[in-house]
């Protein structure tokens, strides 16, 4: 099964209703499977009016009040509805982070959503989270900031609302995170310590911690892009452009066909490869007929030909001391048949 890779617009759309219709192409043209937003009311989860923000944008730090930067950065319901259905134009799937149950049931009453997704920042919020699973929509829930015991707590609360199609998203609230942060480790401890599906969200810088965690059992890998970097917002600067979007789905798509099965056997392109590139047993000198085999009369060569029966080096053994049917040639591959 191929990895769901989710392109994560985030609020990287700066309120721009164009720009966001652009990214959702930017996404699909880089082979994502889907795009997420973040849908929300500013003053639904801002509480004081003059609480600051203080983030990284073009280059340096930028802090203005919280209230303000949500506010900016809000869709009207209409918005939301133009960016659902350009989605269903361009053939990518829509989602979105609701921020509260209102905006879980608009999203709902406007699209099928593919699976109701919930932030780290909301992993402890256990009635919203009961409420969003008694949906019956698949729950994909992201773990960054976690100790087990919440990941645990959560899991119960979406359970406890019937709904067990659960995929937890391994994540490192860090931007970006560092190497030594990631500990891809955990989306193997999540898996078996709660028997459900993984995933990564990723906010490292390139493709490498992605690539290895797919190979560690993520299904599910999320990850934030822009169509400029130097954009003002709190988000540009540590997203992927569209070309490293698009590298980054190659890298994971390839990374999936290298895992393979590990049945331990050749490849069909090795099969064709044996008869050329292995060594077989050959006559070091010219062999007269009836004359017995000794070992300095024996060379181990690739051959030129895939001679039918060709011995091969560990094979040796058994022909020593035979004689030899007729006169066999230097560089001659021997094969049984040669041999009284």
């Amino acid at each position: 099964m191929s990895t769901f890779i989710i392109a994560e617009v985030g609020v990287n759309h700066n309120g721009d209703l164009e720009l966001a219709k652009k990214m959702i192409e930017a996404a699909k043209a880089a082979g994502a499977d889907c795009v997420k937003f973040q849908t929300f009311k500013a003053q639904e989860f801002v509480s004081d009016a003059n609480q600051t923000y203080t983030y990284r944008s073009q280059g340096v730090e930028v802090s203005e009040s919280m209230m303000a930067m949500f506010k900016r950065l809000e869709f009207s319901k209409e918005e939301w509805r133009e960016i659902v259905a350009h989605c269903e134009s361009v053939g990518i799937a829509f989602s979105s982070t609701a921020q509260n149950r209102g905006d879980l049931d608009f999203l709902l009453g406007i699209t099928n959503l593919p699976f109701i997704k919930v932030g780290s920042d909301d992993l402890t919020h256990l009635e919203q989270l009961h409420y969003y699973a008694s949906k019956g929509v698949p729950m994909v829930i992201s773990a960054g900031m976690a100790y087990a015991y919440e990941i645990e707590d959560a899991i119960r609360a979406i359970r406890d609302a019937g709904n067990s199609e659960i995929t937890v998203l391994h994540c490192v609230s860090s931007y970006p995170t560092e190497s030594h942060e990631v500990n891809l480790k955990k989306i193997a401890a999540i898996r078996d310590a709660f028997g459900v599906k993984v995933g990564f969200s990723d906010h490292t810088i390139g493709a490498t911690a992605a690539v290895g965690a797919v190979v560690i059992g993520a299904s599910v890998i999320e990850k934030h892009f822009t169509l400029d970097k130097n954009a003002p917002g709190p988000d540009h600067w540590f997203s992927v452009d569209a070309d490293e979007l698009k590298e980054y789905v190659r890298a994971i798509r390839f990374i999936e066909k290298a895992i393979g099965s590990g049945e331990l056997k050749p490849t069909k392109r090795e099969l064709a490869m044996r008869p050329l590139a292995r060594r077989k047993v050959v006559a070091a000198c010219e062999i007269a007929k009836g004359e017995a085999l000794t070992q300095e009369m024996l060379a181990y060569k690739r051959t030129s030909t895939a001679a039918h029966g060709a011995l091969e080096p560990k094979e040796a053994h058994f022909i020593l001391g035979r004689r030899a049917a007729s006169a066999i040639a230097k560089d001659m591959p021997i094969t049984l048949e040669l041999l009284l």
